[in-house]
This record gives structure tokens, sequence and C-alpha cells, in this order.
């Protein structure tokens, strides 16, 4: 949804399955006026949805943007699907901030994760 430069270094863990991500990807226009303000509210928003897991975001030096949210359940996701002010911001975004979007929801069946503990030997 942003280019984030606050996201943190690692992804969002690995869940227990079965749990839900909307997988959504864009391309931005040029005039992004008012989008930090509303990214940031809906950032506070989607936390305050019960059942709302993490958020992975990135983005290309050449404007493609992916956010992944997850969800422990279709009920949470549809929650966040429906908020009013939400749905506004979707609607300004089609309006003013993207040049295109995808928006992809999955039921996660298989999850598991990796972390290094150690330095790798050269």
């Amino acid at each position: 949804m942003s280019d984030h430069p606050e996201a943190p270094a690692v992804p969002v863990e690995a869940f227990e399955p079965p749990y839900y991500v909307a997988v959504f990807t864009a391309v931005r226009t040029p005039d992004q006026s008012g989008y930090s303000e509303t990214d940031a509210r809906m950032k506070e928003l989607v936390r305050d949805i019960p059942g709302y897991l993490g958020m992975d975001y990135a983005q290309s030096p050449g404007g493609l943007a992916i956010t992944v949210g997850y969800f422990r359940d279709a009920e949470a996701l549809a929650a966040w699907r429906t908020d009013v002010e939400h749905r506004a911001a979707q609607q300004r975004g089609r309006a003013e901030w993207y040049q295109r979007y995808s928006l992809h929801v999955a039921k996660v069946e298989r999850s598991h994760g990796f972390v290094r503990t150690e330095a790798p030997q050269d």
C-alpha cells in the first residue's frame, strides 16, 4: 500500500494454518497527494480487526508495490473488506492513486518459516 520505509527487516512469522491472505499488487499514479495519511489510517484500522495477524509489504524501484495481509479466518477478512473507512479509501485509490492493481485472496493450508541462528560459513 506504500513504499513503507519503516517496514521491518523480517517477514511476518509463519502462522498455524488455516488462515487467509489478501495479496494486493499495485502500480501507483504519479500524484500521491493524501496517500500517506490514508495509508497510516488504514494501518491503524486494520490492527483493530479481531483476527488480523499482520502485514508484509515491498516495493520495487520500478513502482510495483505488494502488500500481503494475514487474517485468522474469513470473518476477519470480511470485516476488513467491508469496513466503511477502508471502502472509502478503496474508492479514492481507484480515482487517484492506482494506475492498476490486482487482489488475490487465498486460504493458506501450509505454512512454515526459517530463521538463521548463526552466521553462514565462508
